[in-house]
């Protein structure tokens, strides 16, 4: 059954923000000779692994709404140089708009149920061109 995981997007304002940060890092990659991927550090270890790499994604929060997810690719606990267990979530290169849906902010990362997860938009829908505070207010007010 297949699992997700949600955090904050600590230091990204929009979607373009979070866009940039991941295509910026997949050209660090790719000139590495490295596959085109990004990845999170975090210090907390998943229990579900299993569950999160059956087709599971990080859902990324954005000014307190779901603004996007990245396919989980692998999931691979280290220890730091300072000694302290650590967790590189690997996610896929491409960042997929869901649905705004608004969510308090929490230390950490959550684990979020498909049927809780927020839906996919559609590339190429009439949201695309919309300004994300408008996408905003809009799924606050149940419209979007």
């Amino acid at each position: 059954m297949t699992l997700h995981l949600i955090k904050l997007c600590v230091g990204a304002d929009s979607l373009d923000d979070l866009r940039q940060w991941v295509a910026e890092r997949a050209l660090v990659a790719v000139s590495a000779g490295l596959e085109p991927h990004s990845s999170h550090v975090t210090r907390m270890v998943p229990k579900r692994i299993e569950e999160l790499l059956d087709g599971g994604s990080l859902y990324w929060i954005i000014k307190g709404q779901v603004a996007a997810r990245q396919k989980l690719l692998d999931i691979v606990s280290f220890t730091g140089g300072d000694g302290v267990n650590r967790c590189e979530l690997v996610l896929g290169p491409e960042v997929i708009e869901t649905s705004p849906a608004p969510r308090r902010p929490f230390q950490g990362w959550r684990y979020l149920d498909a049927k809780d997860a927020p839906r996919d938009l559609m590339a190429g829908s009439d949201h695309d061109d919309m300004p994300d505070e408008l996408k905003r207010q809009l799924a606050e007010l149940g419209l979007l």
